[in-house]
């Protein structure tokens, strides 16, 4: 189903979501990296700079949401469109769970000496990864049009049948004279029968031993 055009107040909103977009990423880089502003105070990733970058996180996810939502403008969802919605959201959810890892009792740190380690850096890194697919498959798709002759790899032709009519007395001088025999059984037959010399010499020789014998009385 194909969906309208955006009107001006839609493409208003979808402009002011794309603006918040692009805070919550300059939030998440400047959690990411405080250094990028003089915000460097301690030698270790604290509890001040996981927040930082999950709010940051956040509002990049949230806006982005909203954004492509203006943008589909009303149209059905898709099985497509809702595994991407849960893939924004469990993308997220890994996110939190790898960063507050230490904090939450799942890592290998306890507080008040916490360390954010390479496998909480893949966490992150899979679990915003996984938001960016979200994003993707919820975005949007232009319906194909239908074409019946795409399907097909090769086209089909269609060659005209030619009907021979028999005109009687115009019949050709070699059909007329045509004096070959009918075919028989024998010509229909794929392999021909084998007469073995053997046979017909044994045959022969019951014969002589039946007129040899003599009459009876």
């Amino acid at each position: 189903m194909p969906s309208s055009p955006l009107k001006p107040y839609q493409i208003r909103w979808a402009r002011y979501w794309m603006t918040l977009v692009f805070v919550g990423f300059m939030i998440f880089i400047i959690g990411i990296q405080p250094d990028l502003i003089g915000m460097n105070r301690s030698e270790v990733v604290g509890f001040i700079q996981v927040d930082v970058w999950l709010v940051g996180l956040a509002i990049l996810l949230a806006s982005a949401y909203a954004c492509v939502r203006v943008i589909r403008n009303h149209r059905p969802m898709s099985l497509r469109a809702d595994i991407g919605v849960r893939l924004i959201a469990t993308g997220y959810v890994v996110s939190a769970a790898a960063s507050l890892a230490d904090f939450i009792g799942l890592g290998a740190q306890h507080l008040p000496y916490v360390a954010f380690g390479p496998i909480q850096v893949i966490g992150l890194a899979t679990g915003v990864a996984i938001s960016l697919l979200g994003l993707l498959l919820y975005w949007p798709r232009n319906p194909k049009p239908k074409d019946a002759s795409k399907g097909r790899r090769f086209p089909r032709l269609k060659m005209p049948r030619l009907r021979i009519k028999r005109i009687p007395g115009n019949e050709s001088p070699d059909k007329a004279t045509d004096t070959t025999p009918p075919k028989t059984e024998t010509h229909r037959r794929r392999f021909p029968r084998l007469r073995l010399p053997f046979l017909r010499n044994k045959q022969a020789k019951h014969e002589e031993a039946d007129e040899e014998k003599p009459a009876p009385e």
